[in-house]
């Protein structure tokens, strides 16, 4: 009887599992998978049925390369140019709106200028006009701009001289606007520094600011002079000393973080919007920047990237530009080739790149549910 009762139960329990099983296999294959953190990669070069493949689809390998090499960049693209540094004078020239502090000396005893108690006079902060005339008593206007301190001094006392022939000026330059320059920000200490000389460099006025901020991720330099903005990188202008340009007064000079970047998704150490941290970035950068792939989940080698290019870089033999505005590049991180390739592969401004999920996957966590499920009766003392 004992065994006649059983029966049952255990057709039935056979009957369930087998059920269970079967609809484990039905979901993946009806559904095609099962939830997951990001896209296999042929659901991304592989449109189903029902879609119209209008994209292209390119393998990075070391022949695709000096291909890919001549199409045009994408993405938003600040092109600018850079001066290129030169030399000037250890002097600095007066300007409208310098201050001149001017100290006359006279020895004569019937002094124009100094009483009898008195062997000199001073003429504080007396401001050149922006004609670049100072006034002096008994000379009227006098034309000092363009000419060196010690120039416009000796202008000055010829001047005099004609008036008061024991006369000596002594003069100080206080530099004005039109001697300084500006560095509005991307520094420790913004603001505005006096031009010692007319061989300021950019340079000099990064040092002088306390250097760039350690915040900024690949920071770029931007120069305003006579309404035309020219810009580099700091890396470029490190690395060069002939960017090293100079400065003339009235510059403005700011520094900011590189505005281009790229997106991360699916099985990536971090999904996530990423600002290019050099001025080149390869794909392979591209990945330590996002973290890598995830272990466990990612495909390595289903690395994709998805790029856009205008409907203008379209060529018909795809040698000079894609055949397609949408274009996905598959990178194989399991090959030598691939490998390489990753490392002089350059990423785009605005670039996709999408780490896909194993297929792999799928399998592992039917195996899991159907494990789960026969160890639920076995915790519960039933046998199969």
């Amino acid at each position: 009887m004992g065994k006649a009762s059983n029966m049952p139960k255990r057709i039935l329990i056979s009957h369930v599992c087998i059920f269970s099983a079967l609809t484990c296999a039905m979901l993946v294959t009806a559904c095609g998978r099962l939830p997951s953190g990001g896209p296999v990669r042929e659901q991304v070069v592989n449109p189903s049925d029902t879609e119209t493949r209008d994209f292209a689809v390119y393998a990075v390998t070391r022949g695709f390369l000096p291909t890919v090499a001549t199409w045009p960049a994408t993405g938003k693209q600040e092109r600018l140019n850079w001066l290129p540094a030169t030399r000037g004078a250890k002097t600095q020239i007066i300007q409208p709106g310098d201050k001149l502090s001017l100290r006359i000396w006279d020895s004569s005893d019937n002094s124009l200028l100094t009483s009898p108690a008195e062997r000199d006079i001073q003429l504080q902060d007396v401001e050149v006009s922006a004609a670049g005339n100072v006034f002096m008593p008994y000379v009227g206007a006098i034309n000092v701009i363009g000419l060196t301190p010690d120039l416009a001094r000796e202008e000055l006392q010829e001047r005099l001289e004609a008036i008061v022939p024991s006369a000596q000026v002594q003069l100080d330059l206080t530099e004005g606007p039109n001697n300084s320059v500006d560095i509005v920000s991307g520094v420790n200490r913004p603001g505005t520094y006096v031009m010692p000389d007319r061989d300021y460099s950019v340079l000099g006025l990064l040092a002088a600011g306390g250097g760039i901020s350690a915040a900024l991720n690949n920071p770029q330099i931007r120069l305003m002079r006579d309404g035309q903005i020219y810009g580099t990188s700091i890396d470029r202008l490190l690395d060069r000393p002939q960017f090293d340009t100079l400065l003339r007064g009235g510059d403005r000079v700011f520094v900011e973080e590189d505005e281009r970047y790229f997106l991360s998704f699916g099985s990536a150490g971090e999904e996530d919007l990423h600002i290019f941290s050099k001025d080149v970035m390869t794909a392979m950068d591209a990945v330590s920047v996002m973290g890598g792939i995830t272990d466990g989940r990612a495909d390595p080698q289903g690395l994709l990237i998805l790029r856009e290019y205008p409907a203008s870089a379209l060529t018909a033999d795809g040698r000079r530009g894609p055949q397609h505005e949408r274009v996905v590049f598959t990178v194989d991180l399991t090959r030598a080739d691939g490998l390489f390739s990753a490392r002089q592969f350059e990423i785009n401004t605005e670039d996709l790149i999408i780490a896909t999920e194993s297929p792999v996957n799928d399998v592992v966590t039917v195996s899991t549910i159907i494990g789960n499920f026969f160890g639920v009766f076995s915790r519960a003392g039933i046998s199969f």
